[in-house]
């Protein structure tokens, strides 16, 4: 089985991304595809993509719920998910040739094609479902984070960050130095609250949510704010995804 690193990564490059915001008009997931068909894990398979069966390799993906009740109780939620890239990643620890690693300088988890055998043990370990298995190529990928975005010196500095992030018309999604308390998206976390998805895996995923904030109907608009539900990690909004998700 491989290791991960001894010491934590010097950086922990990663993505915040607002559920008050997304809008889930699966921009990031275009995006994402059409760059990394020519990219880094280039090509992405795609199967009877306008047939009665599609099926393909995305590395994001974006889930729809529906919230029953009344007023602001009830409504759409949109929840993109896409690799976390985990401190204590499961699926690094359990890969047994070391295709699957995660970098000591930045914390991104990639997964060296050449030495994948196409086991899936790296995808049934993963509690995020954020493994995609490219049947043509009988490889494992997955989300890179761009690394062949944000190193690249020729890009202007503006667009050395991932593809779904520079393309989100909503806004929601953010990049950054998660290790740094002080960089843009610490702070953001820290003064919405930011959230570890299925927090009781222990994984430490980098990548953080960010909970919705109250919502207002017609009526609650002449006596104050309505709460849409508890965003804390033990219960409420994003405990019943957590819930969703791991069904």
């Amino acid at each position: 089985m491989t290791s991960l690193p001894a010491r934590p990564p010097a950086q922990r490059l990663g993505l915040v991304i607002d559920l008050d915001t997304c809008v889930g008009c699966h921009a990031c997931a275009v995006n994402c595809k059409e760059w990394n068909t020519g990219g880094y894990h280039a090509p992405l398979t795609d199967t009877d993509p306008y047939g009665a069966n599609p099926s393909g390799v995305w590395f994001n993906r974006i889930h729809s719920f529906e919230v029953t009740g009344e007023g602001t109780g009830a409504g759409t939620v949109y929840f993109p998910k896409s690799c976390l890239h985990c401190e204590d990643a499961p699926c690094v620890t359990h890969c047994p040739t070391g295709a699957s690693y995660k970098r000591t300088e930045d914390g991104i988890v990639l997964v060296d094609e050449n030495m994948c055998i196409g086991c899936k043990l790296c995808s049934w370990s993963c509690p995020y479902g954020a493994r995609e298995f490219d049947t043509d190529a009988r490889v494992m990928k997955k989300c890179t984070l761009c690394i062949d975005r944000i190193y690249n010196e020729k890009l202007a500095a503006a667009d050395r960050r991932p593809v779904c992030v520079a393309t989100c018309p909503a806004g929601a999604r953010h990049y950054g130095d998660l290790a740094d308390p002080g960089s843009d998206v610490s702070r953001l976390v820290a003064r919405r609250g930011g959230y570890d998805l299925m927090p009781e895996m222990d994984c430490r995923p980098t990548n953080k949510y960010l909970p919705p904030r109250p919502r207002r109907d017609a009526a609650a608009a002449r006596t104050g704010p309505v709460e849409l539900a508890d965003a804390s990690p033990d219960g409420g909004f994003l405990g019943w995804i957590d819930t969703l998700l791991s069904d």
